[in-house]
C-alpha cells in the first residue's frame, strides 16, 4: 500500500427491516468520506417469510416475502455503490443469508437440485453480487488460510459476521482471534482494546446495526441495540484507527466533527 485509504464497515441491515433514516445517514457519510473499500458484515437480507426461524405470533408478520426482502437489500446496495463507485466491496454471509441454504439442505434430497435452486435464489444471486463486482464469502468456507470459516483478513484486521452473541461479545471475539477484528450480529455498538507485553494491543469492534431497533418479535423485550457503522482510516503502513460511528435518530455527526478537526 502506498497511500492512505478509507474503509467503511456496514453492519446488519436486514432487508425490509432496515431503518431508512439510519441507512441514509450512513450513505451520506460514505459519499463524503470517498470510501476506498466497503465491508458488508452480513444479515443484509433478513430472509424472513418462508425462511424465517421465528415462530409467527402476529398476522402482521405474514406480510414478509423473500422477494421484497431482497428488493430492499438491492436498493441499499445500489445506494452504497452509488455513494462509493470506486470502492472495492466485500460481502460476508450472515446467519440470516445462510437460512436459505439451510432450508434447501433440509428440503431437497438431491445435491444437484439443491445447487440448481441456490444458483437462482440464494442471496448472492438475488443481490446480483457477481454483476456488482462484490466478492461474497459464505459461512461454510475457509478463506485466506484462516481456521474459522466465513472470516476474512484485510490488512491488519479480521472481519466476520460473528462468533458470539453474548453480552460481552467484543471481549469474546478479541479472545478468539487474538488480533484486530470487526464483527456484526449483536446489533449493539461494542468495543474493547487490550495491550499485551509483546504487542501494542489489539481491538474488537461491533459498529451496531442499521436495522430497526425494536422489531415486532421483541415487543416484550426492549432491545439495547444501537444504530451505527464503522470506519477505518488506514495509513500507508497498514496501521489504522477504527471508529464506531453512532447514528442517533437518523443523524451522524462524524463528517461535521471531522471537518472541524481538519
Amino acid at each position: 500500500m502506498n497511500r492512505s485509504k478509507v474503509r467503511v464497515i456496514i453492519p446488519d441491515s436486514h432487508g425490509t427491516h432496515i431503518d431508512t433514516a439510519a441507512a441514509k445517514a450512513c450513505v451520506r457519510d460514505i459519499k463524503k468520506l470517498s470510501a476506498d473499500e466497503v465491508v458488508f458484515l452480513g444479515d443484509h437480507v433478513d430472509c424472513g417469510g418462508v425462511f424465517t426461524t421465528h415462530a409467527r405470533s402476529y398476522t402482521h408478520e405474514m406480510t414478509e416475502s423473500y422477494e421484497d426482502d431482497c428488493a430492499a437489500a438491492n436498493d441499499f446496495l445500489d445506494d452504497i455503490q452509488h455513494a462509493a463507485p470506486k470502492a472495492v466491496c466485500h460481502y460476508i454471509e450472515g446467519n440470516h443469508e445462510a437460512r436459505v441454504e439451510r432450508w434447501v439442505a433440509s428440503t431437497f434430497s438431491s445435491q444437484k437440485d439443491a445447487k440448481s435452486l441456490l444458483s437462482k435464489y440464494a442471496p448472492s444471486a438475488m443481490l446480483r453480487l457477481k454483476d456488482r463486482g462484490i466478492k461474497y464469502y459464505d459461512r461454510a468456507t475457509h478463506y485466506m488460510g484462516l481456521s474459522i470459516p466465513g472470516a476474512i483478513r484485510l490488512g491488519k484486521c479480521f472481519f466476520v459476521h460473528g462468533v458470539s452473541h453474548s453480552r460481552h461479545a467484543a471481549a469474546t471475539h478479541l479472545a478468539r482471534f487474538g488480533a484486530n477484528v470487526v464483527f456484526g450480529h449483536v446489533h449493539r455498538s461494542q468495543s474493547t482494546v487490550e495491550r499485551t507485553v509483546t504487542s501494542d494491543g489489539f481491538g474488537a469492534w461491533c459498529p451496531g446495526t442499521l436495522a430497526k431497533l425494536q422489531p415486532l418479535y421483541r415487543h416484550t423485550a426492549p432491545t439495547s441495540w444501537t444504530h451505527g457503522y464503522g470506519v477505518q482510516f488506514i495509513a500507508p503502513s497498514g496501521r489504522f484507527i477504527h471508529i464506531n460511528v453512532p447514528i442517533h435518530k437518523g443523524v451522524s455527526m462524524l463528517v461535521d466533527f471531522a471537518s472541524r478537526a481538519a
